[in-house]
C-alpha cells in the first residue's frame, strides 16, 4: 500500500448508482457511494487538530527562538 494514497481495488469495474457529500457535521465529511449491485462505499475526510507552541525571548530584531512543540 502506498503511503500518499488508499486504492480500493474491488470497487474496479462496478457502477456507480449515487454518489453523496455530506457536509462536515464537526467530525469530517462524509463521502458514501452506492453502487448499482446492492453494496455501498462509505469514505469519512477529517483532519486532525496540530499544537505548534515556540518559547521565544523578544526585544530589538529578530526574536530568538529558545524551544519550539510540536504535537
Amino acid at each position: 500500500m502506498q503511503d500518499d494514497y488508499v486504492e480500493c481495488p474491488e470497487l474496479s469495474g462496478k457502477t456507480i448508482q449515487a454518489l453523496r457529500i455530506y457536509k462536515d457535521a464537526g467530525d469530517g465529511t462524509d463521502v458514501q457511494i452506492q453502487l448499482t449491485d446492492g453494496t455501498n462505499f462509505i469514505c469519512s475526510l477529517g483532519h486532525q487538530p496540530a499544537l505548534r507552541a515556540a518559547l521565544y525571548k523578544g526585544g530589538v530584531g529578530t526574536p530568538q527562538t529558545i524551544r519550539e512543540y510540536e504535537v
